[in-house]
């Protein structure tokens, strides 16, 4: 076991030698090209940014206006025909814009049921199985400047739910 931990420990620095190593043989400006993809790097995370700042400032209106509430509210007679707890239904909708939000509400969840409760194990397994859909297209697909997304919405989101459906077989 100790080994596993060693070569772990060792693996980003082995694979920063290598690459450098490789650079070297290849006779290549490392540190050029370093600049160059830190540079691109840039202009990658400034074109993204608007997409992220937007993202974020909704979903915190969302959290502080209550209606994630209110939406689980409405819809607990319909959860409760699925099995699915109302409780969890913020959970899931953040999830698909943002998985930093959505860690928020999992330790919401975690400090009002416990993390040991069926429904903290629920929501620990609902994090794991499910993808920032909306996250994921605008950023990537705006980035790739891809316009036509075809099915990719409707697969994201019949993944996610066959993901909820799995959750609930597994946990409850």
């Amino acid at each position: 076991m100790r080994f596993l931990y060693y070569l772990s420990d060792s693996m980003i620095p082995f694979v920063l030698l290598l690459v450098a190593g490789y650079g070297l043989l290849s006779k290549v400006d490392i540190f050029d090209a370093f600049i160059e993809g830190a540079a691109d790097g840039f202009r990658t995370v400034y074109k993204i940014m608007p997409t992220l700042i937007g993202l974020m400032i909704a979903i915190g209106v969302l959290r502080e206006s209550g209606s994630l509430e209110y939406l689980a509210n409405v819809l607990k007679p319909v959860t409760a025909v699925f099995g699915f707890p109302s409780e969890l239904v913020p959970l899931v909708t953040v999830k698909m814009f943002s998985s930093s939000a959505a860690t928020s509400l999992l330790l919401d969840v975690y400090k009002q049921f416990g993390p040991d409760s069926s429904l903290g194990v629920l929501a620990s397994v609902l994090m794991s199985c499910s993808e920032t859909i909306f996250y994921t297209m605008s950023v990537y697909f705006m980035t790739a400047k891809v316009t036509k997304t075809r099915y990719t919405l409707t697969g994201a989101l019949f993944a996610t739910v066959a993901g909820m459906i799995a959750s609930v077989l597994l946990v409850l």
